[in-house]
């Protein structure tokens, strides 16, 4: 007797487990279910196995090779295309000519006695028998009609219950005699269900059904796979299990040791060579695959693990599906029904929550709780915001059904019935994004006033004037036109406090959100006048003279959203401007800083052809600005912000201003003067903006070191389009030109490095480094050292294994110094000890 192995199948409804190898490879209590298949043909006399191959045949031939190690000759025939079940078959026919054939699906588990098929066949002289299966819910299977002696005489693929005349299924295991072929061409494709056995029907061919009663399932969904394990755990499977059965119901591979302490719960199956460490707790209906290692106190319960799993100390896995080559570090929680796909990688402290499903290869940061299936992106971040909000890689980290749950989380920590803002970028993500995000908020009872495309300083604005209890802005990531950042404002259109963004993720991961009735969804408003409102109180803060000297101006709009508003303003104002870039096209806005350098040259050439009085461009959405002098100087950065500190210390006198940590010292010589005080705060965005907002009566601005700056009198928001009219205003009511204060400021010199350092170094590198250096010391952000002239600050990132490294001096040499010094300490005291 031969018999036919069907190995073609992909294996989708088993994703992400057959990602990488194809179901019959996929295990079933440390067997290869195709190997299972083999060795039951060989236990009942077939003598020689055709194997057809498809999908990733090479891995399929590669196990089983010649079939030598499993005592049975195996032949394959390859499918260059698909050629269906019944033409795969055909192809192979030259190996199936001399007599009657069984054929069996690799991908399905059963203990069939084949010899009562086979003599059922032979007794109604059929040409083919069909072996059918009782099964509870038919629906998913081909039901097959068969009068008393088993006659076929009608088939249903996949009916609908209303078609329901049998519960008998088709198995996919087939009694052929090599008749069929005559009924097929070569090379073309045939499928058994669909053509083959319809044909035979209407031609009035001997076709029969057998019902068995052992047992069998087409292990058709991941919630099949795990119940195949258990049924060959509690042996309602009459298949052997590798390994020697040591106590009843616990099967043991060679060379694996468990601890006296640890405790196994029958069934269980354990593989070759694994390390069962003390107050470890498997099983029960527990498979663990060869070389896996499960750390003290670790509890796997009801699962199955591949090969080479590592499950770190105190972990508990119940109920999930883990691949070869996972490790699982400690405290890990994996739940009910996931699915964690080879080589992923489990930081400690993390959990997936139940149903999540983790493709090949990713890496969930410690502490993180993976709430959804993580299919494209490469890591789940251990929490939800980093410093400016909520990112991820476009439609592929960040997704509409992410939004949708990120909105619903936000909306439920606001008052039913309130109103947010909602506004985005020009890029076709963000507003793909922004309306997964707006559905969820709507699903709270929340209603949305919608700026559709609209510059971040008129949104900021509108939430303060308009009364809502916050908002929202989706946008392009400033740095990567390729992640989509999601920015929180409170009432006052600042960042969300640290309080609020926890509430936020703790919601998001816990999908405990505010669902209201149908009749209370939240309503869409679209804000029409937000531009006016922000012209109009623009127009009530810009100060200049109506004397003042009209000036001829290059602004470069940078393909953003501010070319259909600033132009406009800036005319009613008295200025002549040039505009260049001026309509919104995101993919082509400057994001590295090799795009903003060919940008700012660019505008350098024509404020000199043209001689301009002076040059601007607005970035980052109308949040940023680069200037460029009369004489064709690019100033931007902190040069931009030392040259606004001496404008406005000397057209505001005896008041504030605040900057970050990081900013250069120049600044508090360059006003001391003027009798202003300079409030120095946290290196991040969030810190300089609550400081402006808190000191917004006694603060003439704020600024940092990228160009972005803070009139809190108007909003509490960066704004480069306020802040390049102030700058004009300036140097209108002091009688200068723009270069003439650029030149008043010291020379200084600024220098910056991010140094790598393992997270679980960080407070040792920072202890050290302050236990090691000399003179001042400054802890408002980090540690800022002081030394003649000069300073270092070593700031560990709040987001990314990173220290970064800030050093001005008042020469190049001595800044190239003392950042060598610092950045060679850095890197020592990161070496693990």
């Amino acid at each position: 007797m031969k018999a036919v192995v069907m190995a073609g199948g992909e294996g989708s409804r088993l994703r992400p487990i057959t990602a990488n190898r194809p179901k019959p490879l996929a295990p079933v209590a440390n067997r290869p279910i195709m190997e299972h298949i083999l060795l039951l043909l060989k236990e009942q006399g077939v003598r020689e196995v055709v194997a057809t191959v498809y999908y990733l045949a090479d891995a399929i031939e590669g196990y089983f090779g010649d079939g030598e190690a499993w005592g049975v000759p195996i032949h394959y025939s390859l499918e260059d295309t698909p050629l269906g079940t019944a033409g795969s078959v055909k192809q192979a026919e030259e190996h199936l000519h001399a007599g009657t054939f069984v054929l069996m699906s690799g991908d399905a588990l059963t203990d069939i006695q084949l010899q009562p098929a086979i003599e059922f066949h032979q007794r109604n002289n059929a040409i083919a028998t069909i072996v059918l299966a009782r099964v509870p819910n038919p629906l998913e299977f081909g039901v097959v009609i068969t009068r008393e002696d088993g006659r076929i005489t009608r088939f249903l693929e996949k009916p609908s219950w209303s078609e329901v005349f049998s519960d008998t299924v088709n198995t996919g295991i087939y009694i052929l005699e090599p008749e069929i072929f005559q009924y097929m061409e070569a090379g073309k494709p045939y499928d058994f269900s669909q053509d083959l056995f319809p044909l035979l029907l209407r031609e009035g061919k001997p076709l029969y059904g057998y019902v068995m009663h052992e047992y069998w399932s087409d292990i058709g969904s991941l919630q099949q796979y795990r119940e195949a394990h258990y049924d060959m755990l509690n042996r309602k499977v009459r298949l052997s299990l590798p390994g020697e059965e040591t106590i009843p119901g616990v099967w043991v591979g060679a060379g694996t040791t468990l601890d006296p302490d640890a405790q196994v719960i029958p069934p269980v199956c354990l593989g070759r060579n694994c390390r069962i460490k003390r107050g470890a707790v498997i099983g029960p209906y527990t498979t663990l695959g060869d070389n896996c290692i499960i750390e003290p106190n670790a509890m796997v319960v009801r699962s199955t693990l591949w090969d080479s799993v590592y499950v770190g100390a105190g972990s508990q896995i119940q109920g999930a599906i883990i691949g070869t080559g996972v490790t699982i570090k400690e405290n890990v929680q994996v739940q009910e029904d996931a699915v964690i796909a080879d080589r992923c990688h489990l930081e400690s402290d993390s959990i997936v929550r139940t149903r999540v499903k983790l493709w090949p290869d990713k890496y969930i940061e410690s502490g993180a709780t993976v709430t959804m299936s993580l299919i494209w992106g490469a890591k789940w971040r251990g929490s939800l915001f980093r410093e400016l909000g909520v990112s991820g890689l476009s439609n592929i980290e960040m997704t509409p059904d992410f939004a949708a749950k990120l909105g619903a989380a936000y909306a439920s920590t606001l008052p039913r019935g309130a109103t947010i803002v909602l506004a985005r970028d020009t890029f076709k993500a963000s507003r793909m994004i922004k309306h997964g995000f707006m559905a969820g908020v709507l699903s709270t009872g929340i209603d949305v006033a919608d700026l559709r495309a609209m510059p971040i300083p008129i949104t900021r604005h509108y939430i303060r004037a308009s009364g809502a209890v916050g908002g929202v802005c989706i946008r392009v990531a400033p740095n990567n036109v390729r992640m989509t950042l999601v920015e929180f404002f409170d009432r006052r259109g600042v960042y969300l406090p640290k309080s609020g963004e926890r509430k936020i993720e703790n919601l998001f991961f816990r999908e405990d959100f505010a669902r209201c009735d149908a009749d209370e969804v939240g309503e869409i408003h679209f804000a029409s006048r937000a531009i006016e409102q922000y012209q109009a109180d623009f127009q009530k803060q810009a100060q200049l003279a109506e004397s003042a000297r009209p000036m001829r101006l290059v602004a470069d709009f940078a393909f953003s959203r501010v070319a259909a508003i600033f132009p406009t303003m800036l005319g009613q104002m008295g200025y002549d401007v040039v505009a260049l870039n001026a309509y919104p096209d995101p993919r082509r806005s400057p994001r590295t800083p090799t795009e903003h350098d060919a940008f700012a040259e660019k505008l350098t050439q024509v404020v000199r052809s043209l001689n301009a009085h002076c040059g601007v461009m607005f970035e980052n959405e109308g949040e940023r600005l680069t200037v460029v002098d009369e004489q064709g100087r690019v100033i931007s950065g902190s040069a931009l912000l030392a040259t606004f500190a001496r404008l406005l210390a000397e057209t505001c006198p005896g008041k504030q201003l605040a900057v970050p940590v990081n900013a250069p010292s120049v600044i508090e010589e360059i006003v001391a003067p003027y009798g202003v005080q300079v409030i120095r705060t946290r290196a991040d965005v969030r810190s300089l903006m609550n400081a402006a907002a808190e000191h917004a009566e006694t603060l003439c601005f704020a600024g940092d070191t990228h160009g972005g700056l803070i009139f809190p009198q108007f909003h509490p928001g960066f704004d480069a389009m306020f802040a390049y009219v102030r700058l004009l205003e300036a140097t209108q009511k002091l009688g200068c030109t723009l270069s003439e204060v650029y030149d008043q400021i010291p020379p200084f010199y600024t220098r910056y490095r991010a140094l790598p350092c393992p997270w679980e170094l960080k407070g040792r590198v920072m202890r050290l480094l302050a236990q090691e250096v000399n003179g001042r010391v400054e802890t408002i952000d980090g540690l800022k050292v002081y030394t003649d002239h000069s300073w270092a600050l070593a700031l560990p990132d709040a987001s990314e294994p990173l220290i970064h490294l800030f050093v001005e001096s008042r020469t190049p040499e001595d800044a190239e110094q003392l950042t060598a010094q610092f950045a060679a300490l850095i890197e020592r005291f990161t070496q693990k000890p």
